[in-house]
């Protein structure tokens, strides 16, 4: 078991730090940074479904 809680630390850390660099890309905003990475993986789902 302690493997597993391992393993969800480290995707949620990379979801995050996607969701940063996409966010950082886009707009150039660390406050916008701030906020998508609070938000990672939806944020990286909405951009993946949104984007043109």
């Amino acid at each position: 078991m302690a493997h597993g809680g391992t393993a969800a630390r480290a995707g949620i850390g990379f979801g995050t730090a996607l969701a940063i660099a996409i966010s950082w890309s886009q707009h150039q905003s660390i406050l916008w940074a701030i906020l998508h990475g609070f938000f990672s993986w939806f944020y990286v789902i909405y951009y993946a479904l949104t984007r043109g």
